[in-house]
């Protein structure tokens, strides 16, 4: 099935309403981390969720100014974000993964790509791996998206990250945990 990029957000979700729905507890606080494709055809940020941190994960720029604030982790398109055991994937990750270690990062966080899958669906797992989601509940969040997803690459792709304070060991891991958990206010 082709995803229809000009609809709004493909793949927009809350990852902490459907991780609850998932794992059946409550995990991680809904309006905290929203995940989707790219936002070039929203019109409104009310439309996805009203982040106030925006991640794009895409090479190229959002095409919207808005009052937010935007971080931008760029990565090359021939680069198998999957195979997580690549330096260069555990460079990449690791630097996304050390903006949530900032205090003055704004929450809600639209984390985004262009089908709001495979980069997107990489960062949100390593997020939720951090904070001790089960391997079973992170692949089903990630076959939650619309597009060519395999339970197999979300499984590499964890395998491959191991443990977090090994392949993370120069994030601030405790303090990630803490500002993605605590409460929305």
């Amino acid at each position: 099935m082709a995803l229809d990029y000009s609809a709004g957000c493909v793949n927009f979700r809350d990852v902490g309403e459907f991780l609850q729905l998932i794992a059946g507890k409550s995990i991680l606080p809904p309006g905290k981390l929203l995940r989707g494709g790219k936002i070039d055809y929203v019109d409104s940020l009310d439309d996805i969720g009203s982040p106030e941190t925006i991640i794009n994960l895409r090479n190229g720029p959002d095409q919207h100014n808005w009052p937010v604030k935007t971080l931008h982790f760029p990565t090359s398109n021939t680069l198998e974000k999957y195979n997580t055991s690549d330096g260069q994937v555990r460079r990449w990750l690791n630097a996304v993964v050390a903006s949530f270690e900032a205090d003055s990062l704004q929450y809600p966080v639209l984390i985004h790509c262009t089908s709001g899958k495979d980069r997107t669906g990489i960062v949100v797992a390593a997020l939720l791996s951090i904070l001790g989601v089960s391997e079973q509940s992170i692949v089903a969040e990630y076959l939650l998206s619309d597009g060519e997803v395999k339970e197999e690459w979300m499984v590499q792709a964890l395998k491959g990250m191991g443990e977090p304070e090994t392949y993370f060991n120069r994030v601030d891991l405790n303090q990630v945990r803490r500002n993605l958990v605590h409460p929305v206010e």
